[in-house]
């Protein structure tokens, strides 16, 4: 095996371990919230209060999740191409970051939603 194609084989994996956990990130948390998130969906007033207690967690996963593409997009750009432009850590770790405080926000509004709808 040449060293070009060790190194197509290593993207290919990189990849699909990429698209894998995207997926993955994108799935748990409807997974684990899909009854806060149906509660919610169901109690909907057009008033900013309830976007912002109630939306702001999947947003912020959401956003995350987005700034995951331009990752995505560079990873799929042929390497050897005329215009190479490297730097991705920056998106990687605002999308970690976005991805991680909807993620804890949304432990605590899925503990005050059952509080609320135990009473």
């Amino acid at each position: 095996m040449t060293r070009t194609e060790r190194e197509r084989a290593r993207r290919r994996r990189t990849l699909r371990m990429g698209g894998t956990a995207v997926l993955a990130m994108a799935g748990l948390p409807v997974l684990l919230w899909h009854t806060t998130i149906a509660a919610i969906a169901s109690a909907f007033r057009l008033e900013a209060r309830y976007f912002v207690m109630g939306w702001t967690p999947w947003v912020l996963m959401a956003l995350g999740l987005a700034c995951f593409i331009p990752i995505a997009v560079e990873a799929v750009r042929d390497p050897e191409r005329r215009f190479v432009r490297r730097g991705t850590g920056a998106w990687y770790g605002w999308g970690l970051t976005l991805y991680l405080l909807g993620f804890g926000l949304a432990t605590q509004v899925q503990q005050i939603a059952d509080l609320w709808i135990d009473t």
